[in-house]
């Protein structure tokens, strides 16, 4: 199974306009399933809430099975992504695996030393937007 199925299952529901899907290490299963989303114009106005999130793990399990579960998806005003429109899913994986804390934005050489070369980012401050969604999104 590919990150690319579990995108496809997820922007397919109509809430959500993208998607970037990453591994991170877990105890019990060896690799957890995190999804990055961002909502259409008409669905961000609305809050973020429990309903559209069970909505978007069901679209995940009905569409591929629920070994496929996400651990947990969190929804991000913009992905992070080169100027040319790539996303970025080395800097997801470290944010959603924690290896990035909200005290490490505020310094650029440890964001530096902590996520690699940022200088290709499209939207630099996508960054410290996207460490304080999955700060709050736990």
């Amino acid at each position: 199974m590919s990150t690319a199925e579990i995108e496809s299952a997820l922007v397919q529901h109509v809430a959500c306009a993208e998607a970037a899907v990453v591994g991170i290490p877990d105890e019990l299963t060896g690799q957890a399933i995190v999804c990055f989303c961002t909502l259409k114009t008409h669905t961000a106005q609305q809050a973020v809430d429990q309903t559209l999130l069970a909505a978007l793990t069901s679209q995940v399990r009905s569409h591929i099975g629920p070994f496929a579960t996400p651990k947990r998806i969190v929804v991000t005003p913009d992905l992070p992504k080169t100027r040319s429109g790539k996303i970025m899913r080395r800097i997801l994986r470290k944010v959603a695996a924690g290896d990035v804390g909200e005290e490490d934005v505020i310094n650029e050489d440890v964001l530096r030393l902590k996520l690699g070369d940022l200088t290709t980012l499209a939207d630099p401050g996508v960054v410290a937007a996207l460490v304080k969604r999955v700060a709050t999104s736990q």
